[in-house]
């Protein structure tokens, strides 16, 4: 049986792909064979002997002693675009609630507490300044076309807009 220790809460929908009757998982493990983080820093972790490999549950091993891990055979790993539909879909709630003036709209209802029956006159009032914009026609530039540039690219043509994107490492080639 393999034991894998985890760093993080790592998703459960992830940890269900792992076998029970091959892998024993869990924070508090002595001796495993693999290492499961997210975030938590490992730059200055004391690494097992007993690690054959560090699995990172997102993109990016900027966390991990890649060149030490390396040296001592250990296999680095990252698994890019694991969330990138949940960034994407972050990435649009921002432009809608930008587009249109959301959070002010939150903010001024709140000043309308014990207001009591001006209330309808002060929203009709100042209604007009909320109005915000549709995202339709309007042109969205992105700067980096990975997995998760791609997704809100695809989404943003598909809502009407106008998408221009830069990404250093790829080319028309």
């Amino acid at each position: 049986m393999f034991k894998i220790k985890t760093l993080n809460k790592i998703s459960p929908v992830g940890l269900k792909k792992f076998s029970l009757e091959q892998y024993e998982i869990a924070t508090e493990i002595a001796h495993p064979d693999a290492i499961l983080v997210r975030s938590a820093d490992m730059l200055q972790m004391e690494m097992p002997a007993t690690v054959l490999c560090i699995g990172r549950a997102g993109a990016g091993v900027n966390n991990i002693p890649v060149e030490q891990c390396t040296a001592k055979g250990v296999v680095v790993f990252n698994t890019p675009g694991a969330n990138a539909n949940a960034v994407k879909e972050l990435v649009l709630g921002a432009m809608f609630l930008a587009a249109r003036n959301l959070p002010q709209s939150i903010e001024y209802c709140k000043t309308l507490k014990g207001q009591g029956a001006d209330v309808p006159s002060l929203v009709e009032k100042n209604k007009s300044q909320f109005v915000g914009t549709e995202l339709k026609g309007k042109k969205l530039g992105l700067i980096g076309l990975g997995a998760i540039g791609v997704m809100v690219a695809n989404d943003a043509l598909s809502l009407g807009m106008a998408v221009e994107g830069f990404d250093p490492f790829i080319s028309l080639e």
